[in-house]
């Protein structure tokens, strides 16, 4: 029997950030929205404060936080502040929504090894912020990738290697 989790990140624009994590292995699925900002019921054309992230539901047997955030780091750039490719803003922040101490110094863990890795030109700026209510996106934006195959993405596999060391 599977032990089923949430995990909550935001690394730019969320089409490309789930476009690539629908297919990882031990994820279950994708969902895009909002988190993190000042109003409730946001939506595409009203959500300050608030960054683009998605909820990944992930199978716990099959894979970890520690991976998820292993394979986040290495999909989207995490040096720079409110910017990913064209997009600019807060809403396009580098973030991770912990939802307990566990989650928090695991982030803190990888973030540690991410910057020891020298891969990046400079360090991770990604906020470590608690989890705050996730509004999931209008209809539209959700799998839109798999809608519009030639769509708008800034996000690709930067590193194939783990930033993790295999464990023996």
């Amino acid at each position: 029997m599977s032990t089923t989790k949430k995990a909550y990140i935001a690394g730019g624009c969320f089409w490309g950030m789930e476009d690539l994590f629908r297919t990882r292995p031990g994820v279950i699925d994708t969902e895009v929205g909002y988190q993190g900002g000042e109003n409730e019921n946001p939506t595409y054309k009203n959500h300050p404060g608030h960054a683009e992230g998605i909820e990944i539901t992930y199978d716990a047997d099959k894979t970890s936080f520690r991976e998820i955030l292993d394979f986040f780091f290495r999909i989207h750039n995490p040096t720079t502040v409110d910017q990913q490719g064209n997009d600019m803003g807060s809403s396009y922040r580098s973030a991770i929504f912990f939802q307990n101490e566990e989650e928090k110094a695991i982030a803190e863990e990888v973030i540690s090894i991410v910057n020891a890795s020298g891969k990046w030109d400079g360090n991770v700026v990604t906020t470590l912020e608690p989890f705050a209510p996730f509004w999931q996106a209008e209809p539209e934006h959700q799998d839109y990738l798999v809608r519009n195959p030639n769509g708008y993405t800034c996000h690709f596999l930067r590193f194939e290697d783990s930033f993790l060391k295999k464990e023996a």
